[in-house]
C-alpha cells in the first residue's frame, strides 16, 4: 500500500486580493515545472493542513493548496459577507491566472470535489484532470439525509434525539433551521451550546466509531467555522438544485477517478455512483472498508495511487 508522501514545505506563500475585504491565502510546493495541481479543502470552513500536500509526488507536481475565504489562513477568518460559492470560484481562476497557469489538475473531496466539478464546469477548458473523493453534490436530498427524519438519523438515533431535545423549537422549521435559529443567536451560550451540538453530530456521522468528542469549550473560532457551515447550507450551496449533474455533459473530455467509501455516511456512495453514470470517462473506485474522511490505509493508498497514475497520464 502506499502512504503519504514525504513532509515539505512551501517554496512560496502569498494572499490573493480579491477587492473586497477578503484576502485568500495561497501556497505552493513541489516541483514549480511540474504538473500543476490545486487541493480544495472541505467544509466549506475546514481549511488546508500540510499533510495536505503530501498526497503528491513533489518530484512531479507543482502543488497548490488555498484557504477558501474565511477559512484557514485567509482572512478575515470567518466572514460570511461576500462569501459563496461564486467567489470561490472566482478567486480559483485569479489564482490560476497568477500563478501563469494554462491548465491544472483539480483534487477535492466532499465540498472541496463539489467545488472542483463546478469549476470545471465553468472553465473545462482549464482543466487537465480530477480527481474526487467522497462525491458531494450538493442537492437538497443530499442535506436531507444529513439532517432530515429519514436519514441518517435512523443510524444514530440516540444522538438525534440529543438535537431535539436541545435546540430551540420553531415550528415547522426544519433541523438545519433550527441549528441556524440557535447558533446565529445573539444569546452567545446558545449559539456555542448548538455549535458544539453539530461538531458532536457532524463528527459522528463523518468518523463513526473513531469518533470522540471534544470536551473543550467551543471557541469563537468553532462557533465561526460552523455559522460557515451553516451559511453554505441554508443557501443550497448557492447553487441552482441538482446543477452539478445536469452540467456533467460539459466534463465528458476531462479524464477523472471517483474515489468513494463504502462506508461513508456523510456523502452516501448513491452520490458517486450517481455521478460516474453522468461521467462515463471517470473510473469509480469503491474502497470497501474506507469511511468519508481521507485518512486511514486503504484511503490514502487511494488518493496517493491515483495521483500517481494522473501524473503518467498527464506527463
Amino acid at each position: 500500500m502506499k502512504s503519504l508522501y514525504p513532509e515539505i514545505s512551501p517554496f512560496h506563500t502569498f494572499f490573493l486580493e480579491t477587492g473586497s475585504d477578503h484576502r485568500v491565502y495561497v501556497e505552493q510546493s513541489g516541483n514549480p515545472a511540474g504538473i500543476p495541481a490545486i487541493f480544495l479543502h472541505g467544509g466549506p470552513c475546514s481549511g488546508t493542513k500540510p499533510d495536505h500536500r503530501r498526497f503528491f509526488d513533489p518530484q512531479r507536481y507543482h502543488i497548490i493548496l488555498m484557504d477558501q475565504r474565511g477559512c484557514g489562513l485567509s482572512e478575515p477568518f470567518g466572514e460570511l459577507a461576500g462569501n459563496t460559492t461564486q467567489d470561490l470560484l472566482v478567486d480559483m481562476e485569479r489564482i490560476r491566472a497568477r500563478l501563469e497557469i494554462r491548465q491544472w489538475l483539480l483534487f477535492g473531496g466532499s465540498w472541496g470535489g463539489a467545488l472542483a466539478l463546478l469549476y470545471a464546469q465553468h472553465y473545462p477548458e482549464n482543466v487537465l484532470a480530477m480527481i474526487l473523493r467522497g462525491v458531494f453534490l450538493a442537492r437538497r436530498g443530499d442535506l436531507e439525509w444529513f439532517l432530515g427524519e429519514y436519514g441518517v438519523n435512523r443510524v444514530y438515533p440516540e444522538l438525534w434525539q440529543e438535537l431535539q431535545e436541545n435546540l430551540p423549537e420553531l415550528p415547522g422549521g426544519s433541523m438545519l433551521e433550527r441549528f441556524c435559529e440557535a447558533v446565529f443567536s445573539s444569546d452567545q451560550e446558545l449559539a456555542k451550546s448548538a455549535a458544539r451540538l453539530w461538531q458532536a453530530w457532524s463528527g459522528q456521522v463523518a468518523l463513526g466509531a473513531d469518533y470522540q468528542e471534544s470536551l473543550e469549550a467551543v471557541s469563537e473560532k468553532t462557533l465561526r467555522q460552523v455559522k460557515m457551515e451553516l451559511h453554505y447550507a441554508v443557501h443550497d450551496y448557492f447553487i441552482a438544485e441538482n446543477q452539478i449533474l445536469a452540467n456533467c455533459p460539459k466534463l465528458r473530455g476531462i479524464p477523472t477517478i471517483v474515489i468513494h467509501g463504502r462506508n461513508d455516511l456523510t456523502c452516501p456512495i448513491e452520490a458517486g455512483w450517481r455521478l460516474c453514470k453522468a461521467l462515463p470517462q471517470a473510473r469509480f473506485q469503491v474502497l470497501p472498508h474506507a469511511g468519508h474522511i481521507a485518512r486511514g490505509e486503504e484511503m490514502i493508498d487511494a488518493l496517493v495511487s491515483a495521483a500517481d497514475e494522473m501524473a503518467m497520464v498527464l506527463a
